[in-house]
């Protein structure tokens, strides 16, 4: 028996770090499939097999009243915040306001962010380049990639220095070879509220609905927390 769940990329963390234990209990193979949400969402609406889906919360919300997702299947695994990694051991640039995070953006030598068209973090991020007035005097330096977790894996393969990376924390936190130096700067903050659901046309709809019980309930809080997931 498999549970296929299609899934933003700051779930990752959490779904792999159950996965195990869940798989040998259940007698079943989790496959999930990690990327942009606005990625995984499309892929949903292409047919593409799934038994839970993990986007943000509007997402979910959105799909359940189209009819595919579930009604009132909608539970939270915790708010997610944006923030600023380097490469471990690289010097920590100042980005407590404004000013110091346009001055660590406009020194760094490349910044890695995801997709600014599918994914949450990335289409915040392009907005906060927008803003600072870096958006085509960075763009040469821009790295963009699917998704957070991907963006970071190649910061921290990078041979260089003085690298910057955004994304969401979760993203940060499960990648060796990057550091999390801190949070966007107030005005710039965003929190994301991500959610699951289980898909109408799920092939194993039990099976979905218990894993989704371990993700969000209190057996899963402390990894969750320890990933950088924010619980009410």
């Amino acid at each position: 028996m498999t549970l296929t769940i299609l899934s933003g990329g700051a779930a990752a963390g959490v779904v792999k770090g159950l996965q195990a234990d869940f798989e040998k209990k259940y007698s079943c193979q989790i496959q999930a499939n990690f990327s942009a949400v606005g990625a995984m969402r499309e892929l949903l609406l292409a047919g593409e097999p799934c038994d839970l889906i993990i986007l943000t919360r509007s997402m979910i919300e959105g799909l359940m009243k189209d009819g595919h997702v579930v009604e009132k299947s909608l539970a939270s695994l915790g708010l997610v915040l944006t923030g600023v990694a380097i490469k471990t051991g690289d010097p920590v640039p100042a980005i407590a306001n404004r000013e110091q995070l346009f001055e660590a953006l406009d020194q760094a030598r490349s910044i890695y962010f995801p997709d600014p068209e599918k994914a949450t973090a990335g289409i915040h991020v392009y907005n906060v380049l927008k803003i600072l007035g870096l958006e085509q005097t960075k763009a040469k330096e821009s790295r963009i990639f699917p998704n957070g977790a991907t963006a970071m894996a190649a910061m921290a393969e990078s041979p260089e220095s003085g690298l910057i990376g955004i994304t969401q924390v979760t993203e940060i936190n499960i990648t060796p070879g990057v550091h999390l130096i801190g949070l966007l700067p107030k005005e710039f903050e965003l929190a994301t509220d991500y959610c699951l659901g289980i898909c109408t046309k799920a092939k194993n709809p039990q099976l979905a609905l218990d894993f989704a019980h371990l993700l969000t309930g209190a057996d899963s809080a402390s990894l969750r927390q320890k990933i950088g997931f924010e619980l009410a």
